[in-house]
Order: structure tokens, then sequence, then C-alpha cells
């Protein structure tokens, strides 16, 4: 991102921040997960973007009489509640229930860049262990955000997350990863949450990517389901909590694009 294209990403991080805070605001028991669905897509659309969710992988659909293709993930938002570990699908069979988790990530494309932003919330009252996973997975995510320094490595990052989780216990997902976004929905680098060399580069300013650690609490495996092919499980039924930034490398640091305001 140079000076005249770095505006525009912060545009569209700040709308999905915006929705993501409102619709976050707005979880309570009895409420479905197809109503989140429909708050994030009439937000969307109201400011002009369009939610890249949505028919993905796509080409961009007309987003008032979607036609959701064989394969495309048919819904604006994903809802990932309790073991669902990323890719929810949601339901208006889905009702949330006191004492659940979800995340709920929202991706807006406005003007043809792409904002990216999760986080998981906490359904009535927690249990420990929910505490535990949620608390320690928002921890990661700053954890991660803290180690991106210009000159620096990728590869710090997921050993600042992968390390303050595992001494609490908790398994990292290794399948799943953070990623470069900007006119692009995902693409290098591959950002994983413990230390990999594969995917180890250095960070210059201007780098555009997101950090989401999907912490587990119990082993870092997952499955995919086959019926439906997005919705992703821990292996163990165990519950799982992410939070998520797209942030850019600068001069000094990092700014978080996905901060509501």
């Amino acid at each position: 991102m140079d000076a005249t294209t770095l505006p525009k990403m912060r545009r569209a991080c700040k709308l999905a921040a915006n929705i993501l805070d409102e619709v976050c605001s707005r979880v309570t028991p009895g409420i479905t997960t197809e109503d989140i669905n429909t708050w994030v897509h009439a937000m969307t659309l109201d400011a002009g973007a369009y939610p890249a969710p949505l028919n993905y992988p796509h080409e961009l659909t007309d987003p008032t009489n979607p036609v959701i293709r064989p394969g495309g993930f048919p819904k604006s938002v994903c809802t990932s509640v309790n073991h669902v570990v990323c890719h929810g699908i949601p339901s208006s069979d889905h009702v949330l229930n006191d004492g659940d988790i979800i995340n709920i990530d929202v991706t807006a494309i406005l003007d043809g860049y792409y904002g990216d932003t999760s986080r998981t919330v906490y359904v009535g009252t927690p249990s420990d262990e929910a505490r535990l996973v949620t608390e320690t997975a928002r921890e990661c995510l700053q954890l991660g955000i803290d180690a991106v320094k210009p000159g620096g490595r990728l590869i710090e990052v997921g050993r600042a997350i992968f390390n303050h989780a595992d001494a609490r216990g908790l398994g990292v997902v290794r399948q799943y990863t953070g990623h470069g976004i900007g006119t692009i929905f995902h693409t290098d680098p591959q950002v994983c949450h413990y230390p990999s060399h594969e995917s180890d580069c250095e960070l210059v300013p201007g780098m555009t990517f997101t950090i989401e650690p999907m912490i587990n609490a119990g082993h870092w495996k997952t499955f995919l389901d086959k019926n439906d092919g997005w919705t992703v499980y821990t292996i163990d039924k165990k519950i799982s909590a992410q939070f998520e930034h797209t942030l850019v490398v600068t001069d000094s640091g990092s700014e978080i694009l996905t901060l509501p305001g």
C-alpha cells in the first residue's frame, strides 16, 4: 500500500469494523445466526459495499439478488459457534443459547478494497473454559500485532502467539492462517500463528495482512464438514475462539486498520 491506495484500504477496514461492532452489540440468547447474517448483509449494502463471503470464491454478482453458485459460500458472514473453528454458515435453525461463544467474521469490499475482521463474543454468561479460551485468543492477537516491526520477521508473529497459548495448555490451529489482503481477499504472505519457517519473510512498510489466531481448548487439529464443504470443527469437539484484525506495517511498527470509530 502507498499514500494513494492506503486511504481506500482504511475506509474498507473501518466499514467492516463498524459493522462488526454493531452486530456484536446485538448478540444475546435467543437470536439466530441467520439474524446476524441479515444484519451484516443489510449494513454492508447500505454502505455501498459488498459482503465478501457471499458466493466466495466469486466474481461479484448483484448483491440485491444473489444467486449462490454450487460450492460458493452461501451467506454474507461467517458465524462460528462453540466448537466451530471458522467458516460457520448462518442458519435460521441455529439459535444462540446462554453460555455459547460465537465468532463473527465480517469482510466488506468497498471501492475494490477488502476489510477483514472478526471477534468472539459471549452469549449470556460464559463458562470458565470459555473465558480462558476467548481471552487467550484476544491476548494472542495483540501479542501478534506487537511483534510486527519493520525489518522484522513474520515468524515472530507466530512465535508470540504460539508461546502464549501453549503456556496455557491451549491448541493453536495450524490448518488456517492469516493472509495478505488488499484488492485481493487472500494473498501472500501466509500469516501462520505458530513459528513457521516456510512462510517467513521480512516485514516492510506498506505490507497489509491479517492476523487471526484460532485458539482451541483442546487439540490444535481440525476437520472439515464434508457435507457443506465449509464448516471447520475442532477434532475433539472442544470450543475454539478467534480474533482478527487487518493491519499495515508502518515505519515504526504497525497500524490496526480494523478499529471501529
